[in-house]
């Protein structure tokens, strides 16, 4: 997906600069509901609801609720968002290790997977990315070939849209199923910053099996790899060659990196909006017609 998100988005083409990688993958992060994203791995279960410290990943310290009942109950294992687990506060260290502790693992089924990529794949979120991308391409002259105007921006559109469902479908639910791998992103327990970062960028080639074992992520690698070759049956005959299928596959690790590092710190993020926007844009935000996990 172009990930968070989700994310859960991602780049094809090797010649993106720098700028524009950050530009869709913020963009992605906060329209989509990171698609590349994450969820529990606990099954759901019944939990009295009780005030935990944490620190919020900036040096400060918050107390948040786990909350019982029905909204327990709606957290599925069958999602990519994994539900917010904070780095454990080293003022209640002991409380915050029992609170925060892992459930027992669950692996998704192959319906499930198959379910992920069917989800991603209808989101508006989809659409609005793959068109915010394809307008990137054309003010930047990216395939050349496909012409300027709506035509040229139809094209691009249409393959960029491309890019991303046969990336979602080999890499989240074929490859996924095939090795016994978990396609979702879980967050990090550390507590530092360059921790968690190192963790997030490290899970382009660490994932986690479906024994619950971290393993190498050859979904990842062979579903990258796998799209960017089929790439070249709908791409510009001067974008079919080999240097050009390497960097759109080096493109694809490069962005999927970025959207990790956008899954760990997003909670992060979100926390100090709501801390120091005014109270006026909170009820905004509120009312705002989307899933309460995607509203900033």
């Amino acid at each position: 997906m172009k990930q968070p998100p989700l994310v859960q988005s991602t780049f094809f083409g090797g010649r993106a600069n720098s700028t524009r990688v950050v530009l869709v993958a913020v963009l992605i992060a906060m329209t989509h509901p990171l698609g590349h994203a994450q969820t529990s791995s606990a099954p759901p279960e019944v939990v009295s609801t009780s005030s935990i410290t944490t620190n919020d990943g900036f040096g400060g310290t918050q107390t948040s609720s786990i909350r019982g009942g029905a909204d327990q109950e709606r957290t599925s294992p069958c999602t990519l968002r994994l539900p917010e687990v904070l780095p454990e506060s080293p003022a209640k260290a002991d409380d915050a290790i029992t609170m925060n502790a892992p459930g027992p693992y669950t692996p998704l089924s192959a319906r499930c997977k198959f379910n992920l990529f069917l989800k991603q794949t209808y989101s508006p979120y989809t659409f609005v990315s793959a068109g915010f991308q394809a307008t990137i391409d054309q003010a930047q002259g990216q395939w050349p070939h496909y012409g300027g105007g709506m035509q040229g921006w139809g094209k691009r559109f249409g393959a960029t849209l491309a890019d991303t469902e046969s990336r979602r479908l080999i890499q989240t639910f074929a490859l996924s199923t095939i090795l016994h791998q978990d396609p979702r992103y879980f967050p990090s327990h550390q507590r530092t910053f360059i921790s968690r970062a190192l963790y997030a960028a490290t899970r382009v080639t660490i994932t986690m099996d479906d024994s619950g074992n971290e393993t190498f992520n050859s979904s990842e690698f062979l579903g990258a790899l796998f799209a960017s070759s089929l790439q070249n049956s709908y791409y510009p005959r001067q974008d079919r060659n080999l240097r050009e299928t390497m960097n759109r596959f080096g493109g694809a690790l490069g962005s999927d990196a970025i959207g990790n590092l956008l899954r760990e710190f997003t909670p992060d993020m979100k926390r100090l909006f709501r801390k120091h926007a005014p109270k006026r844009i909170l009820r905004i935000c509120d009312r705002l017609p989307i899933p309460a996990e995607d509203k900033p």
